[in-house]
C-alpha cells in the first residue's frame, strides 16, 4: 500500500513524497503551490513541473537530507528499518534538517514553531554526546526528529546565553555541535582553526566556537541556514529557517557518489551551478574559487560536493536570493596521514594535492571560464594572506600549534612554485 509524506518548504505544503506500492520513492509538487506565483523550486534539480519525479530523478535531494554510511545504519538498526529505505528514514527523523524542509505525515499538521527546547544540565550534555556513537541524532527519542548529513557523529542544538538546548517538535536549532572523534587527534581544535583562519582571510565563513564538558572537546558550529524573523501575528521575532541545499543535491547527485572518482560533482560543474544558479554569479563565483585555493594551502582533501552549498535567503513572497553558502567542514586533512592523499576533486586533472602546480589551476581555470592570470595571482594572494594571519588565531593548544605550522610550510612551498 502506498505510504505519503507532505512536503513543507518553510510552512508552505509544497509537494508529495510517495513510496509506491514496489517500495520505489517518487515526487510530485501539489497544484497549489505550482499555481502560487511566487512559488520557487525544492531544489535545483527538481524544477517546478507538473512532471511526476522518479526515484532516480528525486533521490539525489531526499537522500542527501539524511547522514551519510555507518551513522545510517545504526540509526536504522535503531529505529527497525531498512538502512536503504530513505522514505522510511525521513518518516522518523525528517523534522528538523538542513534548510528550510519538513516531511510531515499526509494529513498531519504541521507543528508550530514553539521553540521547545530541552535544556540540557552539563552532565546530560556530556551523556547525549558519549551515547551518540550508539544513538546518532538522538533518532527514536521522544520528541526528536532531526536529519544532518554526513557521516561525522555530530547533534542540532539550540543555543542561548550560552545555555545549551536539545530542540523538540519541530523546534529549530541554532548550532550543529561536533564532539572530539577518538581516532583522529585534536580534530575540533583542527577544524576551529581552519574556520577562523578562513574568515581571517576574507572567506565568508560559518561561526565556531569550541566547547568542553566533563573533559570532552566538541566544536560549535553557528547554523547559517537559521535566522531570526519578524514575519510572524503581531510582528513577533522567532528564529527561522532558510532554505539551502549541498551541491550534490543541487545537482541531483546521491550522497554516496559525492566523490568526482565515484560519480560526484568535478570543479567545472561546481562553478557552472554557481554560474547558473547565484544571484550574484561575480561575487559567488570568486568566493567558489577562493574557496577551492584555501582548501588546496590548508591540505583539506575531503572538499567534496557536499561540503559545499547554495542557500536561499530572504522570503519566498518577496523573493529568494540565491548566493553560495559560508563555508563549512573546513579541516586540514593532510594532518592525518592515515587519511588519503587524494583530494575529493581533480584540480586540473589532478588529484594529488602534493602534485598540484601552476599548470593545473591554468587548466582549472579554463575549465571554469576563469582568467587565468587572475587565477595564478589570487593563489599568491590567498597564500600571502594565509601566512600574515595563521598567528593572529593559533592559540597554544598542541594540535592547533602542530595544524599551523602544516598549514604555513605548505603555504611557503605553494608560493615558491607559483612566484617563478
Amino acid at each position: 500500500m502506498p505510504r505519503t509524506l507532505d512536503v513543507y518548504l518553510h510552512r508552505h505544503l509544497i509537494g508529495k513524497l510517495v513510496q509506491n506500492d514496489h517500495g520505489h520513492m517518487v515526487f510530485d509538487y501539489v497544484e497549489s503551490w505550482l499555481r502560487n506565483p511566487t512559488a520557487i523550486p525544492l531544489s535545483q534539480s527538481l524544477p517546478l513541473t507538473k512532471k511526476h519525479f522518479t526515484r532516480n530523478d528525486c533521490r539525489g535531494f531526499f537522500a542527501g537530507v539524511l547522514p551519510d554510511e555507518s551513522k545510517r545504519e545504526i540509526i536504522a538498526r535503531n529505529l527497525g528499518i531498512s538502512a536503504r529505505n530513505d522514505f522510511a528514514m525521513l518518516e522518523r527523523i525528517g523534522g528538523e534538517c538542513a534548510g528550510a524542509v519538513t516531511f510531515i505525515p499526509e494529513g498531519a499538521t504541521l507543528p508550530e514553531p514553539d521553540n521547545a527546547h530541552r535544556q540540557l544540565s552539563p552532565p546530560e550534555l556530556a551523556d547525549i554526546i558519549k551515547k551518540l556513537p550508539r544513538r546518532p541524532l538522538l533518532a527514536g527519542e521522544n520528541g526528536i526528529r532531526l536529519s544532518l548529513a554526513g557521516a561525522q557523529d555530530k547533534i542540532a542544538v539550540h543555543v542561548l546565553s550560552g545555555q545549551i538546548s536539545v530542540p523538540l517538535n519541530g523546534a529549530p536549532s541554532t548550532h550543529i555541535l561536533k564532539p572530539a572523534i577518538e581516532r583522529f587527534e585534536g580534530v575540533v581544535f583542527n577544524e576551529a582553526l581552519c574556520m577562523r583562519l578562513a574568515q581571517a582571510v576574507g572567506l565568508n565563513t560559518a561561526n565556531v566556537e569550541i566547547g568542553q564538558v566533563e573533559g570532552i572537546d566538541y566544536l560549535l558550529v553557528q547554523r547559517y541556514d537559521r535566522a531570526m524573523n519578524a514575519e510572524w501575528p503581531g510582528g513577533s521575532e522567532r528564529l527561522s529557517r532558510e532554505h539551502q541545499e549541498d551541491f550534490c543535491q543541487a545537482l541531483g547527485i546521491v550522497p554516496e557518489h559525492k566523490y568526482q572518482n565515484e560519480g560526484g560533482p568535478s570543479i567545472k560543474q561546481c562553478f557552472e551551478l554557481v554560474r547558473a544558479a547565484s544571484s550574484t554569479p561575480v561575487i559567488d563565483l570568486q568566493a567558489l574559487l577562493d574557496a577551492v585555493i584555501f582548501n588546496w594551502l590548508i591540505g583539506n582533501n575531503d572538499a567534496h560536493g557536499k561540503n559545499f552549498s547554495l542557500i536561499y535567503r530572504g522570503q519566498i513572497s518577496s523573493g529568494l536570493q540565491t548566493r553560495l553558502s559560508p563555508l563549512y567542514d573546513l579541516l586540514s586533512t593532510v594532518y592525518y596521514p592515515e587519511l588519503s592523499p587524494k583530494m575529493a576533486m581533480k584540480l586540473g586533472s589532478e588529484y594529488l594535492s602534493d602534485r598540484i602546480a601552476p599548470a593545473n589551476f591554468e587548466r582549472m581555470a579554463e575549465e571554469a571560464g576563469l582568467a587565468k592570470p587572475m587565477m595564478k595571482g589570487r593563489v599568491a594572494e590567498l597564500a600571502h594572506a594565509v601566512i600574515s594571519k595563521l598567528p593572529s588565531v593559533t592559540t597554544d593548544h598542541p594540535v592547533t600549534l602542530k595544524v599551523a605550522k602544516v598549514i604555513q610550510s605548505r603555504c611557503e612551498q605553494k608560493l615558491k612554485s607559483f612566484m617563478r
